[in-house]
């Protein structure tokens, strides 16, 4: 019941950046953590970012130093600054919103690109 929606994804050159958004149509306050994944082709999605509803942070280790998440309850939006792009992270990257009761929901995806 939880609708998402991922925006901001397209193609740069490596050392690029890009700002992803996911828009929730419920507030992001009531949820237990917000995250990104990514899953490129071929590949597993995978963690990338997390951000709990305590405003505690984690991250891959991969994107370290490079993804900034961050959110916005009033506009019940998450965000992902990603700097310093690489080729690896090339990837349709993807809103989750979890909840406390264990129940979880996804966007669509945005895709990334990065290549020269």
């Amino acid at each position: 019941q939880v609708h998402l929606v991922e925006s901001g994804g397209g193609l740069v050159q490596p050392g690029g950046s890009l700002r992803l958004s996911c828009a929730a149509s419920e507030s992001i306050f009531a949820s237990r953590f917000m995250a990104w994944f990514r899953q490129a082709p071929g590949k597993q999605r995978e963690f990338v970012a997390h951000i709990d509803n305590g405003d505690g942070i984690s991250y891959a280790e991969s994107v370290k130093g490079r993804f900034t998440i961050s959110r916005d309850n009033t506009r019940n939006t998450m965000y992902l600054q990603m700097n310093n792009l690489k080729p690896e992270d090339t990837a349709t990257y993807y809103c989750k919103y979890g909840l406390s009761s264990g129940e979880s929901y996804w966007g669509q995806g945005t895709q990334v690109t990065v290549s020269s």
